[in-house]
């Protein structure tokens, strides 16, 4: 009884480890997408001297069709996880039936490679053999280090980046619905989405382990770098 309680809390904490990791990486790529690419489409288009209204307008669709595209890229990612699992885990069965002593020696140098002599690892080469799932999954994760996904996973990923996304790309958009005048506009655009590129640096660099301050400021240059870019290029094409 007390063996199963411990594997039941060791199976919590394994879930909410892998699922809290998967959806940071997913808000992280979906929020630095969203701030970044409209944020300089909308400077882009305001050194095209396009009004407020043309810019939200061009801004929203972006925001709507990078949405989708991050969502299906993060959905067909997770997918092709997925099959890859699969294939593997396939692929690894029939070997177990067909060449298990093999497979066996495989479990053999595995083991001691961490340091446990043939003495200790014989019994447990032996106790796998007898267990095929157990076999089985042991060589998918220490072999060929896959965790089976979570089948939820391709629907989950799509949804969190692209909401992500709308979040992040809706921000350098804001001034635009307020200030009419479009190089009014971008100025507030700039000093509100790099203030957001801060905030959003910091707490990447806080969640993924990265000196947080140090994340801040590269996060906020590429921005700043992104939309400079769009900015001079469409001031470059428009004089040209």
């Amino acid at each position: 009884m007390a063996h199963e309680s411990e594997k039941s809390l060791l199976d919590q904490h394994k879930e909410k480890h892998f699922t809290a990791g998967e959806i940071v990486r997913d808000i992280i790529i979906g929020v630095s997408d969203g701030l970044t690419v409209p944020f300089a489409l909308a400077a882009g288009l305001s050194g095209a001297n396009a009004s407020s209204s043309i810019i939200l307008t061009a801004g929203i669709a972006e925001v709507a069709a990078g949405a989708i595209s991050m969502g299906l890229g993060g959905y067909l990612a997770a997918k092709s996880e997925a099959d890859h699992y699969m294939r593997e885990l396939k692929r690894e069965e029939e070997e177990i039936i067909s060449v298990p002593d093999t497979e066996a020696a495989e479990i053999a140098e595995i083991l001691s490679q961490y340091g446990i002599q043939p003495h200790e690892y014989g019994p447990v080469v032996n106790a796998l053999r007898k267990n095929p799932p157990a076999w089985l999954d042991f060589m998918m994760k220490f072999e060929l280090g896959l965790e089976k996904p979570d089948p939820r996973r391709a629907l989950q990923s799509a949804f969190t980046i692209a909401v992500a996304y709308i979040l992040g790309g809706l921000v350098p958009l804001i001034p635009y619905m307020f200030i009419p005048i479009a190089r009014k506009a971008v100025v507030a655009s700039v000093l509100v989405t790099l203030l957001a590129l801060l905030i959003f640096g910091y707490a990447k660099g806080h969640f993924t382990g990265n000196k947080p301050f140090r994340s801040a400021f590269q996060t906020a240059l590429i921005g700043a770098v992104a939309s400079a870019a769009a900015f001079g290029l469409a001031k470059a094409v428009q004089g040209g």
